[in-house]
């Protein structure tokens, strides 16, 4: 028989129960605000005293009435809140069952895709699900399997706070670490938010998928397509997490694919310079904004890319000339409508011209000697003392360094472009500055195939 203080104590979680079971919205809300206030941070042998061994009671009904009141957004938020309470709890593992057998992942991931549920609530559901995960590895999976990555990704991409965006990237990075079931889907998740519309989820899940790339190990191809496109961002945050994960792909199967990609962007097509403006656009007294915008800010970080990966590592930047980057850099160069494009890719065909002395003597006789000695004396700010004739020399040029090399290496048999500029006593300087001015200094990529002549 029950002691008269533990009658006591059931008879006040009884009446706090009837008091719930009767109290409309307003009552609820101000009894969950009064719950979160009292056992913000207690474990459950705590949250089980202070209901007399019946917290699982109380839980339930919260459980219910989220089932039933989410689409409408009444409370949620302090509801969500509550909950979190019983899931954070140490030792909180019969809560966390308790909430999933009701169907608590669906609900908190239906919560996500509802347009009229407020920001706030959709971040606490979003903490809940960080909680559930954080339990292990079956948990993840839970999420997985109930489409839980497709819908944490789009709301990240529709999101418009920040905090709410960088809760969802914890929960991501959360779902991949130890998830090997479903650690490429969340990765696929995560090349699919690329494209969106938010340049914070774009940061975001770049930065995340660095992460994931190291632990699923093989490269989705589709990802080249999309960090080309990316690249189009006025957002400096977003390109610099490009480059970076460029960087980190660099040294994988899709080298070469990566490469091609961004030497192609150097030199748009005629399609993508269509100009698209509105027009309004076109009355001389309005500001005239190019309609190639997108594309001439994708030209521009594709000739600084090619700067930062080519000066980390010799073997790509020969690999780099053998795609025709000296002929793409100029073009971009000869670009009169975006002068950063100049500016940057100047700057890369320095490199070049520097670190190849073949480079030297094409680039040298495809701009001329005057326009070639200005470049040389200030690469950075060739843009600004040019005029359209020089600019349509470099836009026009048809410099070919691969049928350059073959050209050389038929009227030069014997030479073994990896020895170039060895150096050794006077005959061999001679004979290695005659090799430069034959159009030596280049040795080709892996892989080309030239061998040894």
């Amino acid at each position: 028989m029950a002691s008269i203080k533990e009658q006591a104590a059931i008879s006040r979680l009884l009446s706090f129960l009837k008091e719930w079971d009767n109290a409309d919205r307003t009552g609820r809300s101000l009894m969950l605000d009064r719950f979160i206030r009292l056992n913000q941070g207690k474990t459950a042998p705590q949250l089980e005293q202070e209901f007399s061994q019946g917290a699982s009671l109380f839980l339930l009904r919260l459980t219910t009435w989220l089932r039933l009141s989410y689409m409408t957004g009444i409370c949620l938020n302090t509801l969500l809140k509550s909950i979190g309470i019983f899931l954070s709890a140490v030792s909180c593992n019969r809560y966390l069952v308790e909430f999933l057998e009701v169907g608590g992942v669906l609900t908190l991931l239906e919560i996500l895709g509802q347009e009229k549920i407020k920001e706030e609530s959709k971040k606490e559901a979003v903490l809940l699900l960080q909680i559930i995960a954080n339990c292990g590895r079956k948990y993840k999976e839970l999420i997985c399997e109930s489409y839980g990555v497709r819908s944490i990704a789009e709301f990240m991409a529709k999101s418009q706070s920040e905090d709410s965006q960088k809760e969802v990237q914890i929960l991501l990075d959360s779902l991949v670490h130890g998830n090997p079931k479903y650690q490429n889907q969340v990765y696929k998740g995560l090349i699919a938010l690329i494209p969106c519309a938010s340049p914070k989820a774009q940061q975001l899940s770049l930065q995340t998928l660095r992460i994931a790339q190291a632990i699923v190990g093989k490269v989705h191809p589709a990802i080249v397509d999309f960090l080309m496109k990316v690249l189009r961002t006025m957002n400096l945050e977003v390109q610099y997490e490009a480059i970076e994960l460029i960087k980190d792909l660099i040294n994988t199967d899709i080298r070469s694919a990566l490469l091609k990609g961004l030497v192609d962007l150097l030199k748009p097509s005629a399609k993508d310079t269509i100009k698209l403006q509105p027009k309004i656009l076109e009355d001389p007294s309005v500001f005239q904004v190019s309609g190639h915008f997108p594309v001439f800010l994708q030209q521009a970080a594709a000739a600084k890319i090619i700067g930062i990966i080519a000066r980390n590592d010799l073997s790509v930047a020969e690999e780099l000339l053998f795609l025709g980057v000296i002929c793409h850099l100029m073009f971009a160069m000869g670009n009169r409508d975006h002068s950063n494009s100049q500016r940057l890719a100047s700057l890369t065909l320095e490199y070049f011209v520097q670190t190849f002395p073949f480079v030297e003597e094409q680039v040298r006789a495809g701009m001329g000697d005057s326009l070639f000695k200005l470049f040389m004396s200030n690469a950075e700010d060739l843009y600004i003392n040019m005029d359209s004739i020089q600019t349509d020399i470099l836009a026009t040029n048809k410099i070919n360094i691969p049928e350059a090399v073959d050209i050389f290496s038929s009227k030069n048999p014997l030479t073994n472009w990896k020895d170039i500029g060895a150096g050794g006593g006077e005959e061999e300087a001679e004979e290695e500055g005659a090799l430069r001015q034959a159009g030596a200094g280049i040795r080709p990529p892996s892989g080309r195939g030239l061998g040894v002549y």
